[in-house]
């Protein structure tokens, strides 16, 4: 049974980071949400009337008994906490018995609740002080309904302050989504003004619920994985640790601006930029220029790992062993951007495959450059992929258990390459230092910062003795360092020597050298993209290739019997 509501002792309450709890109508939706959820409510409808400045949230949770309902507003007043350890082992979302206190002093405030064990809901009004006001008995189903009505009608100061409402209106809209996303089983029935506004539907993992969140973003696009994760070294009551993951994939989805990468920790969105910067690094080199990945990262971790006594809003936390967090999250990144039967079967491309189909067709010809070399075994791998063809010497035919692959053969070829150098970046002296003429001050100094030995070598000369390993087998390897010379770092250094080194589209390939490049490229960490962004190949489903020659008619009905 879940434990009654109580004042804190003084000796907690002076350890509690105190502060502004209420300072926006969308900090009324927070704090009531958050009790909601508290309360284990899977169902949650928010009214809102933005010029009566007022909301309403009502719940299916466990509700509340009268002599809770009593104390519920009363200063530091919490079923979530008892003392001081509890502090330091928060398991809920609310812990301070701040919030509805606040909204006693600023606004008019009732409560309506039923306990599931008993008969009959209360009502109760609140004076500005918590203490109930007026108590009566109210029919209501199990759970609660909390109603906030002419917020900060005592401080107009405060309302003249705030963001006109229609920013306040997206503002609710925002935090409402965040919090959905760290409990997609839940159902969210959201008001404005008597008024539907929007409805989330509940879905057993968040993948599920950012497609409602974003409506350019479909359930294909994304790619999600769960997995349990070692506890810290030295760390012996940090057991119990998950982390959630839900990924745009690099060739299907992406942002123009860092707006949707989102860190969870414990059920609540969090400001952690350490993580954020680790997402940011493991999608690099997978997303095309200026572009950002779509990413939602949910880490449940032991309570003793968090200190949510940092900010009144609990978005600021304390995260221990946290270089233990951004390893364990890179894996996750590596492991889910590799191709696998479950992120390839999905039949996210059947719209531009039937258009592709349907353009090839009207063309008449595929264009086939086949060969009858017999292919070469190999491992097995949880993918299957066999060459068959080449098509105009630019794209590899790939046949695999789900359908066909069209694969370009310069840019996976410049993957691997890339991928290859980012593990060994090796400079080799040239038999003939290259000669390069009239650099700049500014070139000069971009190829020392690479690691090349670069020396003057008379007017506007200067000899270059050593280059990358691939560069230096080439008979261009010049023009290449100059190439490098015109900026970036060592790693733009290293896609420029990858994308110069790869195989160039109207090369013509053999099976067997298809089927090696093939196998070579399939083994990267991210084969989705190249390391300028671009998809590396297409996808041509079996279920869309049936669709499309009718194979799924009845036999009978197909023949006009």
């Amino acid at each position: 049974m879940k434990p009654g509501i109580q004042t804190l002792p003084t000796e907690v309450v002076h350890l509690i980071a105190a502060g502004e709890v209420i300072d926006s109508l969308a900090a009324v939706v927070r704090e009531l949400v958050e009790n909601s959820l508290d309360a284990g409510a899977t169902r949650i409808v928010i009214s809102v009337w933005g010029q009566q400045w007022r909301v309403r949230v009502a719940d299916n949770g466990c509700g509340m008994k009268l002599a809770d309902l009593k104390q519920a507003a009363t200063a530091h007043s919490t079923s979530k906490i008892r003392n001081c350890d509890d502090l330091w082992q928060i398991n809920s979302l609310g812990f301070r018995g701040e919030a509805l206190h606040s909204l006693a002093q600023l606004a008019q405030l009732e409560v309506i609740s039923r306990s599931a064990q008993i008969d009959e809901g209360w009502r109760v009004t609140y004076c500005n002080l918590g203490e109930p006001l007026q108590v009566e008995t109210a029919a209501i189903a199990p759970g609660t309904v909390v109603t906030v009505d002419n917020l900060f009608g005592t401080w107009w100061e405060r309302r003249q302050g705030l963001p006109p409402l229609e920013r306040q209106m997206k503002a609710i809209q925002s935090t409402i989504g965040q919090i959905a996303l760290c409990h997609p089983h839940v159902t969210w029935q959201v008001w404005q003004n008597d008024r539907q506004w929007f409805a989330l539907s509940p879905g057993a993992n968040t993948q599920q619920l950012i497609p409602q969140l974003v409506r350019q973003v479909r359930l294909g696009d994304l790619q999600h994985l769960k997995s349990e994760l070692p506890a810290p070294e030295g760390e012996k009551l940090a057991g119990n640790c998950s982390l959630q993951l839900v990924l745009g994939l690099p060739d299907r989805c992406h942002r123009h601006r860092p707006d949707w990468i989102k860190v969870a920790v414990n059920g609540r969105m969090v400001n952690l930029p350490e993580l954020e910067q680790t997402i940011l690094s493991a999608t690099s080199r997978t997303l095309p220029r200026d572009r950002y990945p779509i990413c939602f990262l949910h880490l449940k971790v032991s309570p003793c790992q968090v200190n949510w006594n940092r900010h009144p809003a609990k978005i600021e936390i304390y995260l221990n062993n946290l270089n233990h967090w951004q390893e364990q999250v890179s894996q996750a990144i590596e492991q889910t951007l590799r191709l696998n039967s479950e992120s390839v079967c999905e039949k996210v491309h059947n719209e531009r495959i039937g258009k592709l189909i349907k353009a090839s067709e009207a063309k008449g010809s595929y264009g086939l450059n086949r060969s009858i070399e017999p292919r070469l075994e190999e491992a097995k791998t949880d993918i299957d992929l066999k060459a068959i063809a080449q098509v105009h010497n630019t794209y590899i035919m790939a046949e695999h258990p789900g359908g066909l692959w069209l694969v370009e053969q310069h840019i996976a070829h410049e993957r691997v390459l890339y991928e290859q150098l980012l593990k060994s970046w090796k400079l080799v002296e040239l038999e003939v230092p290259a000669i390069l003429h009239q650099l700049s001050e500014q070139q000069q100094l971009q190829l020392q910062r690479i690691g090349l030995d670069i020396r003057p070598f008379g007017a506007d000369v200067w000899a270059v003795r050593n280059a990358p390993t691939l560069l230096a087998a080439r008979d261009d390897y010049a023009e290449a360092l100059l190439e490098l010379s015109l900026g970036g770092d060592l790693q733009a250094a290293q896609v420029a020597v990858a994308c110069r080194s790869a195989i160039r589209n109207g090369t013509p390939l053999s099976l067997e050298e298809m089927q090696i490049l093939l196998d070579r490229w399939h083994s990267t960490q991210n084969p989705r993209t190249c390391p300028h962004g671009r998809p590396i190949y297409l996808s041509l489903e079996e279920t869309a290739l049936s669709r499309f020659f009718r194979r799924n008619w009845v036999i009978g009905k197909s023949h006009g019997i």
